[in-house]
């Protein structure tokens, strides 16, 4: 049998957040690489493009209109303003993978994640939490980025101080401290959750007669 007919009947939604410079979206990028059956959810965002980012990859680049009506439509499974920004998942994208059986990944902040947290039926998401090594590691990084300015770099470290604080409300936390390290928790999370039993069994019911 393939694996293509062992999919589930539904993917499975996994919800990543962590602070600003924590490495969650390169963690990510290099998750969906190495997963296969792995989609990532591309969001909606106000926020202007950066250098080497691309339209429908990195994000569905739109004006803060385009995005009000987005909100008034009821598009959006979750959105949020971060950093001054808007930031958004189409109910549509989610929905077209888990469907078609697909596993999909969503790179989100703590207010989006707190908004599907609250709107999913029980057991949907699987909830993960990236954290850097401490704080001081984070403000390395974020200055060795160089794409923002010293004031706003100090927003965001009072920010990851509130948002570290949610980490507590997720299922699993992984520490970005070495990439590789980090990487590979974060696989054995995926592998993990496709192997639960209230997944896999009804995949296989009528191959060995199981009633779930």
């Amino acid at each position: 049998m393939s694996n293509e007919s062992k999919r589930p009947a539904r993917g499975c939604l996994f919800i990543v957040s962590a602070p600003s410079g924590a490495g969650k979206t390169t963690l990510c990028r290099r998750l969906i690489d190495i997963s296969p059956n792995l989609r990532h959810s591309v969001s909606f965002t106000t926020r202007p493009m950066r250098a080497g980012e691309r339209e429908g990859v990195d994000y569905f680049f739109v004006d803060a209109e385009k995005f009000s009506r987005m909100i008034a439509a009821g598009a959006f499974a979750e959105w949020a303003e971060v950093h001054g920004n808007r930031y958004g998942t189409a109910i549509n994208t989610l929905e077209q993978w888990l469907e078609s059986g697909y596993d999909v990944l969503l790179d989100i902040d703590i207010q989006g994640a707190g908004q599907l947290r609250a709107n999913l039926a029980a057991g949907e998401g699987v909830f993960v939490f990236i954290l850097p090594p401490d704080l001081a590691e984070l403000r390395r990084r974020l200055e060795g980025r160089g794409t923002d300015a010293p004031e706003v770099i100090e927003r965001r470290i009072a920010n990851a101080q509130g948002e570290i604080q949610a980490s507590s409300g997720y299922d699993y936390v992984v520490v970005n401290d070495d990439f590789e390290t980090a990487l590979n928790e974060l696989k054995s999370i995926i592998i993990a959750e496709r192997c639960r039993a209230t997944r896999v069994l009804p995949a296989l019911a009528d191959s060995f007669s199981i009633h779930v």
